[in-house]
């Protein structure tokens, strides 16, 4: 804002210059007192000129509607939508919301920084205003291959970077416990470059949670209980809500929010998917849920805005008063938040659900092309063990976390495994794809229920690499080579035909369609996937299949270098016998 720019809001606000909007006879959730009060909002070059009795070069009716602050999310990952950037603010504005702080860990892990350059180069195609948080773990563990490897010397540059907020979330947190070399260096690096640093930290507590908070770790996400909420907010810790897709963590959290302590509260989604956007909104729904389980409107609304733009340090917003910005929400009502129009910088981007602007799509070209085999054949998923008597991943319905099981299975005369049709266990596979490795392990699978065919796909946390499962060695091959040919997403095969696929072009994790192709190809592939493959009806058949190599979740794991006992933390052989 330049000298004259400044004089003409002065004089819009003290009422000797008309505004460029104003929104009359609106009700105004002030997030500062707590109150809600009538009047007009006046709108000057994109900023906030004051709220009172005002006539503006342009007006909205707001008569009978309530103005709260856009919504800012505290954390999310836009690549667990599966779809762009531009296509997530597409989304998301249309349900109030205006910001949204953004951690690129899964693109990152697959494209290195170019990902993180295509994720901001991205971003200018949407109003939505995204900041973004530098991964903090690239990869996520030693214990398989990613796509780049980011180390404190690396961040460095990014975190220069005014459009970077600070580290994203802090995945490794034995590492920051025990004060590792190397984790001391990325601390370090952020706090040089005077950015934040987001937490992670599921069930860490007492002396460990304080050496957590020693190191300055600012939020943290992964509370599931009250207790938790608490300890970590006596720590100094801001709390964020989550209430995702696949998390749900807000109605139990909400029972420890108090009017002492709600300042230090947040909302985030984590990771929202086309169908839980389309079906129940955003942070709108969030909103509804505070409500129900008891808490008061403002208070729910402050934690949406205020809350959030003051612990990620945007102090040019998060409330309607003179000198900020002009992220408006307009309501119908404080019960039920539906979103009638929204407002990013004094511009209405998004009526009546529909979001306004045109959506100017980034080229991907930086981040295709990510599926990179080496050697890989249908040979390569023959076992050849010497025993029946495996290790076996068991899947829990509902859970990401697995079982370690010990069975009994028939081996063919060379040491292969032989799928039983009477039996719930089927062969799985890690295919590395980044570093042109050739690594292919193999792992036996309990609980999916897939009955023909195989599933393949290109998402799986955090490295990303390749899981397929099947029932038999051909469909499993055939469907990894139509991955590699689509440059990534969900192939399921039966009798060497593709059943059904999503492609997801960029880095292999996201659609560059839209967020309702993405949902019709979704449940194009659930209902497959249950009815013609097999898989149980109690096992979400993709984002199940998306944590089975993340070697951070108890107990068991397969990644690309071997299969994980999380428990011993540590590799161990298919044959039990072995591995004990």
């Amino acid at each position: 804002m330049d000298k004259a720019e400044l004089k003409r809001l002065i004089d819009t606000a003290a009422g000797r210059v008309a505004p460029d909007l104003a929104i009359r006879g609106c009700k105004v959730v002030d997030v500062y007192s707590g109150i809600v009060s009538e009047g007009d909002i006046a709108v000057c070059g994109g900023i906030i000129a004051g709220v009172g009795s005002y006539r503006g070069n342009e007006e909205i009716d707001g008569t009978g509607l309530y103005a709260a602050p856009g919504f800012i999310d505290s954390h999310i990952h836009i690549e667990s939508s599966y779809v762009s950037p531009e296509e997530i603010g597409r989304l998301l504005v249309p349900h109030g919301a205006t910001t949204i702080i953004a951690d690129p860990h899964e693109i990152v892990n697959v494209c290195g920084l170019a990902g993180l350059d295509y994720m901001l180069d991205a971003s200018e195609g949407t109003s939505l205003d995204i900041k973004y948080m530098l991964p903090s773990c690239v990869p996520a563990t030693p214990f398989e291959h990613a796509g780049a490897v980011i180390d404190a010397a690396a961040m460095e540059k990014p975190l220069a970077d005014d459009r970077i907020l600070g580290l994203g979330e802090f995945m490794d947190y034995p590492g920051v416990i025990s004060a590792a070399d190397g984790i001391l260096d990325k601390l370090m690096a952020a706090k040089a470059a005077g950015k934040l640093i987001d937490g992670h930290s599921p069930s860490v507590k007492g002396l460990e949670l304080n050496a957590y908070a020693a190191a300055l770790i600012h939020t943290d996400h992964e509370c599931s209980t009250v207790e938790e909420l608490r300890d970590r907010i006596a720590r100094g810790i801001y709390v964020l809500l989550r209430q995702g897709s696949a998390c749900h963590d807000l109605r139990n959290l909400i029972k420890g929010v108090t009017p002492e302590n709600s300042r230090r509260c947040l909302l985030c989604s984590d990771d929202r998917q086309p169908k839980t956007i389309l079906e129940l909104g955003h942070l709108d729904d969030h909103l509804r849920i505070c409500l129900e389980e008891g808490l008061d409107a403002v208070t729910a609304i402050r934690m949406a805005t205020l809350n959030a733009a003051e612990c990620f340090r945007l102090y040019d917003r998060g409330a309607i008063a003179p000198g900020l910005r002009a992220d408006i929400v307009l309501l119908d009502d404080l019960s039920h938040f539906k979103v009638r129009r929204v407002l990013i910088g004094g511009v209405e981007v998004a009526r009546e659900g529909k979001y306004l602007p045109p959506v100017r799509h980034h080229s991907i070209a930086s981040v295709t092309g990510s599926i990179r085999l080496k050697d890989f054949s249908e040979k390569r998923l023959k076992m050849r063990l010497s025993s029946g008597r495996v290790n076996v991943i068991g899947i829990i319905p509902g859970s990401v976390v697995t079982r370690k099981k010990v069975a009994d299975v028939t081996l063919s005369a060379d040491g292969d495994f032989v799928y039983d049709p009477k039996r719930d266990i089927v062969k799985m596979a890690v295919v590395e794809r980044h570093q042109n490795t050739g690594n292919v392990a193999l792992a036996l699978l309990e609980g999916y229920g897939i009955k023909r065919g195989a599933v393949a796909l290109s998402i799986a946390h955090d490295s990303h690499n390749i899981i397929v499962v099947g029932t038999n060695d051909a469909d499993m091959a055939f469907a990894v080579e139509q991955l590699k040919a689509q440059n990534g997403g969900v192939v399921l095969a039966l009798d060497g035909k593709v059943l059904e696929n999503m492609p997801m072009p960029i880095g292999g994790i996201m659609s560059d369609q839209s967020g309702e192709w993405v949902d019709r190809r979704l449940s194009r592939l659930h209902r497959a996937a249950l009815q013609e493959l097999g898989v149980n009806a109690d096992v979400e058949p993709i984002m199940t299949l998306c944590f089975m190599s993340l070697p951070v979740i108890p107990e068991i794991k397969l990644t690309d270098m071997g299969l994980f006992d999380v428990t011993r933390f540590d590799f161990i052989d298919i044959e039990a016998d072995k591995a004990d």
